[in-house]
């Protein structure tokens, strides 16, 4: 009842964040793409172009925290707990998007300069600074509480260093009024903005394509099962993700031919126990045989 309690209470408050800072994303993707208009800046315009996929990043974050937690039922009966990887995945990929149109705009005025107004580039980057900054600090805790939460404070993130290059570029073109810095430092975004994506896109699609977790060995689970009390050996062996938190694993177990008459019960809480303090997995579902049911060549522990 107490872990109940405490989801509860935890979630609204982060809904609530991110309602604030879906609001402080929209003024300031507004307030750089007019600049980057007025200004003829496409760093700012490129700004713009990421603060709004910060915005679309936070209403899916939104959406997928409250998918999040729809309870189990016959037909979803995991819930909807991989909505919010989905919802990860989207936010890199439109990312990705982004980033290839920033790199055409940058070729297109490579080949036609535009002239950039400092006065209004500099001012309006600092706005930009001062919204992401906001942003990040209402999300800094809640950045590790799942891969939903990660991919919205990567946005936020990696945002908040593109308008301090913004600032950074207005500077230079202020002292050295050479057009192309404006160019190069899109460019930079760009960069920024595919890094951070890559990693969540990587992540996402092992998640959807069942993969053991990165940071859990398999050879390594497999020889921790096989060597517990009463266990001969050990087949059939799957771990995968639900979500980004939630691991899963199904094995067969072989009890020993010394250990017939083992009590089955004692061995798959042994198991659970090990799993749980080891690796972090809680949700198993373990066969334990006195025989090796399965053939080599059968479907069943595929």
């Amino acid at each position: 009842m107490q872990n109940s309690h405490d989801h509860h209470s935890h979630a609204p408050t982060k809904r609530t964040k991110l309602i604030f800072a879906i609001f402080f994303n929209i003024a300031i993707t507004v307030a750089e793409y007019v600049g980057g208009l007025f200004s003829g800046s496409l760093a700012l315009i490129s700004d713009a172009g990421h603060n709004l996929s910060d915005v679309l990043a936070l209403m899916l974050g939104y959406a997928g925290e409250k998918v999040y937690e729809r309870e189990p039922d016959k037909k979803y009966s995991f819930g909807l707990k991989r909505f919010e990887v989905f919802v990860a995945l989207v936010n890199a990929l439109s990312l990705v998007g982004i980033g290839i149109y920033i790199v055409y705009e940058a070729v297109a005025r490579y080949i036609h300069p535009v002239q950039i107004d400092i006065r209004i580039m500099i001012p309006v980057g600092a706005v930009g600074l001062a919204g992401n900054l906001l942003s990040m600090l209402l999300l800094v805790k809640e950045r590790h509480s799942n891969l939903n939460m990660k991919a919205a404070f990567l946005h936020l993130f990696y945002d908040t260093l593109s308008s301090v290059v913004v600032i950074v570029a207005g500077i230079a073109l202020y002292v050295t009024g050479w057009l192309l810095i404006d160019l190069v430092v899109s460019v930079i975004i760009v960069a920024m903005i595919i890094w951070s994506s890559l990693a969540i896109i990587r992540e996402s699609m092992g998640i959807f394509l069942q993969a053991a977790p990165p940071h859990i060995n398999t050879d390594d689970v497999y020889r921790d099962i096989a060597g517990l009390k009463h266990v001969g050996s050990v087949h059939g062996l799957h771990i995968w993700s639900i979500s980004s938190s939630e691991v899963f694993l199904s094995c067969h177990i072989c009890i020993g031919d010394a250990d017939a008459e083992a009590d089955t019960d004692e061995v798959i809480r042994n198991v659970n126990s090990m799993l749980e303090d080891k690796y972090g997995i809680r949700h198993t579902t373990l066969q334990v045989e006195s025989v090796k049911i399965c053939s080599d060549v059968g479907t069943c522990c595929r």
